[in-house]
């Protein structure tokens, strides 16, 4: 059974996945909104959003070792996998996902800080029903969902944090606000999530 995560909190990954959860998937989704017409009349899809699913790995001295995006689809030790870049948002169900071998992160890698911008420069307000969802991959089963339709004039968000602690691996829905095109722009923002 998913659960529907609030902003700030955690959860065993263990606990929720029924188990040892070995793989996961990451998935966002978003529709565009919809534009108001005249008096809120006769309006129609609005301009395609390119909103961009990324993930930073940190080390236990919280120093970036690696990042998985559009422009780097797989991680330098093979653990995550990108899916691919969806620039519209059109079609159901997950636009980008991002894939976890948890059983294969490198033993130094302590966190895993999932972000997703808006590459094209839009801000939330032009998005709707957007969410990241956790996936046990070994049967589909949705794990945890965390709403981020916090429409606004931001331009990016810090998702979630999956983290090792006492041996296990945790998720902590962070939904912070930012601006930027990518990750790079949210580096000082993650750091005192860290």
């Amino acid at each position: 059974m998913s659960v529907n995560l609030q902003k700030g909190q955690k959860i065993s990954l263990d606990k929720e996945g029924g188990g040892g959860l070995s793989r996961v998937t990451m998935g966002l989704g978003w529709d565009v909104a919809k534009s108001k017409g005249f008096f809120g009349f006769g309006g129609g899809a609005g301009q395609p959003v390119d909103l961009d699913a990324s993930v930073v790995m940190f080390d236990e001295s919280n120093r970036p070792v690696d990042v998985v995006w559009f422009r780097q689809l797989k991680s330098k030790d093979g653990s995550i996998t990108h899916t691919g870049d969806n620039r519209t948002g059109a079609g159901d169900g997950d636009d980008e996902q991002i894939n976890v071998d948890l059983s294969r992160v490198p033993a130094s890698v302590k966190s895993l800080v999932f972000t997703v911008n808006s590459f094209t420069g839009q801000n939330f307000s032009t998005v709707e029903n957007a969410y990241c969802r956790l996936i046990n991959a070994g049967n589909n089963q949705e794990v945890a969902r965390f709403n981020l339709s916090v429409q606004g004039s931001h331009t990016a968000q810090i998702m979630a944090k999956l983290y090792r602690h006492n041996g296990e691996w945790k998720m902590h829905a962070i939904g912070e606000n930012g601006s930027g095109r990518t990750f790079d722009d949210l580096m000082p923002l993650i750091t005192p999530h860290l």
